[in-house]
């Protein structure tokens, strides 16, 4: 079976041209300038023709099995809704992040089997639109870490290990008052018991974040899993997230850290809600400031999918060096590559199918049509 697109606005990796696409057997077979002549070829009207996005880190998934405080949605379900809104977003290629531990109790731990073997089973029925792959998010201070991550780490899906630390006065909460207004906001807690949580949250640091550490990197590296550091801020940490083998920097929160990142050679991936909204939610580095210093390499939708879509349009639009081919590299090729994926990522010959249709709207681009494979799933 052979498909042709063609009057599309055609984004490869490097250049953006009027021209047409053809697949055959999920593969693309050619990328040619200008319209196809060829009988039953698909006319894009003009529309963007974008290679399918790739998504390392999204928290979307424990929302579906979670949709309101105290209900547990059934797996395999939750992990369709999950998906179904995962293709709509452009993205066909996906690392669900399951949170190991959590700084308070909350359905992430308790739901964490459930969500594991809901997405197994999806997978294995064939039932998803996008290729579905596994981030394990280990919280270093949590007391099971260790034990669950051992239940998780050697199951057919798992890619991808980053390592966390919530802990306040650090990382991602240098501000105790951030810390205060996110946690105290969002589990209802009083002075008084957010003052004893924020005791409870350094004495288990101290306890256990280092040990928890080496163990888990000593795992993961065992089995070949590219490591991502979290939230680092200081030389220290980027030293540290080096020496221990991490390929990936998530959300470093100061631009020495984002520096440090780039001379060690990591990946520095940053939220694309950070993008779309102008700055972090947190009080860090703004995404769009490090894009300005050339200090971008890969973005994520994190806790909004269609915000992958939308940032690399905000970031050519904003200038920075970056074209709008440039700015999808961020959420195609450059994450594929990140995590070893050379076969996607990209409109090239030889590779996958995976495709997006998108017409730009008042600015906003709007997914229109994906393909994964060659195959139409929105």
């Amino acid at each position: 079976m052979e498909t042709i697109f063609t009057n599309a606005r055609v984004i490869t990796r490097d250049r953006e041209f009027a021209g047409s696409v053809v697949i055959a057997n999920g593969k693309i077979a050619a990328v040619e300038p200008g319209r196809s002549t060829a009988s039953g070829a698909i006319d894009l009207d003009g529309d963007y023709l974008t290679p399918g996005l790739v998504e390392l880190h999204t928290d979307n998934l424990e929302k579906h099995f979670a949709p309101r405080p105290g209900v547990k949605w059934p797996g395999r379900a939750a992990v369709m809704a999950h998906d179904a809104q995962i293709a709509a977003a452009g993205i066909t290629t996906v690392f669900d992040a399951l949170a190991i531990g959590d700084v308070y109790a909350s359905s992430r731990v308790e739901g964490l089997e459930e969500m594991h073997k809901g997405l197994c089973q999806a997978c294995e029925s064939g039932l998803l639109r996008a290729d579905h792959r596994l981030h394990l998010r280990c919280e270093l201070s949590f007391a099971q870490v260790l034990e669950l991550f051992e239940q998780l780490m050697d199951g057919p899906l798992v890619q991808l290990v980053s390592i966390m630390d919530h802990t306040p006065g650090q990382r991602q909460f240098v501000s105790v008052d951030k810390y205060r207004l996110y946690y105290q906001k969002k589990h209802g807690m009083s002075d008084d018991e957010f003052e004893a949580f924020l005791a409870r949250r350094r004495e288990v640091q101290a306890k256990y974040s280092a040990v928890h550490r080496r163990a888990l990197v000593e795992r993961a590296r065992a089995r070949h899993f590219v490591l991502a550091s979290h939230d680092d801020a200081t030389l220290a940490h980027v030293t540290e997230s080096a020496d221990d083998g991490m390929t990936i920097a998530e959300f470093p929160t100061t631009l020495e850290a984002a520096r440090a990142s780039r001379e060690h050679g990591l990946a520095i991936l940053l939220g694309a809600p950070n993008v779309v909204l102008g700055g972090s939610q947190s009080g860090n580095i703004s995404a769009l400031d490090l894009a300005a210093e050339g200090l971008l390499d890969i973005v994520s939708s994190d806790y909004v999918p269609m915000s992958l879509m939308q940032a690399p349009f905000v970031l050519a639009k904003a200038g920075f060096g970056l074209d709008l081919p440039g700015a999808i590299r961020l959420a195609s090729y450059n994450p594929a590559r990140a995590v070893g994926l050379d076969d996607r990522g990209e409109i090239a010959p030889g590779k996958r199918a995976d495709l997006a249709r998108v017409r730009v709207v008042d600015e906003m681009p709007v997914v229109r049509a994906v393909w994964r494979d060659g195959a139409r799933v929105v």
